[in-house]
């Protein structure tokens, strides 16, 4: 009799290539697991982690890269948190994190404020090499907040 055991895992940990193909591959991957762990690939919480990995991904291999070494992509889901935990990790340490000073006409600059945006916390730890950055997203859909209807015309005075 073969018996498939498998053990959930709630955990990913994988390192990629510091390339533009290995960005791609993380969030694929990132939607991917998601799916197994339960968590729609068009859900909002998938739509959200694959921006925040693809935004966190692109800068790894843009501003992170150090020839020869690859970038490492964790994820987390911490049920008693509520809350899917990513990590991207580069072997850049010297260069911080900064937000530019995207204008209209700019193509880049504005992917840590995505990140800003849709995360509940996020932050950066320092590593014996390179930077890690991390982000926590919410197991729950988010709460909007209600917004007034307007209010219907009123006829106006008669004559």
């Amino acid at each position: 009799m073969n018996v498939e055991i498998s053990t959930p895992t709630t955990e990913l940990v994988q390192r990629l290539s510091a390339t533009p193909r290995g960005a791609r591959l993380a969030r694929r991957l990132t939607g991917t697991t998601l799916a197994t762990w339960g968590y729609p690939h068009d859900g909002d919480l998938s739509h959200s982690a694959q921006l925040v990995v693809a935004e966190l991904a692109a800068n790894a291999v843009t501003h992170g890269r150090v020839p020869g070494l690859d970038f490492e992509l964790r994820l987390g889901l911490l049920r008693e948190k509520a809350t899917l935990r990513i990590e991207v990790s580069d072997a850049r340490g010297d260069r911080k994190l900064r937000f530019l000073d995207g204008r209209l006409e700019d193509e880049s600059g504005r992917g840590l404020i995505v990140v800003q945006v849709l995360a509940a916390l996020w932050g950066v730890s320092e590593r014996d090499v390179g930077k890690t950055v991390w982000v926590e997203l919410s197991l729950s859909p988010r709460q909007r907040p209600c917004t007034p209807r307007p209010c219907p015309r009123r006829p106006g005075p008669a004559g």
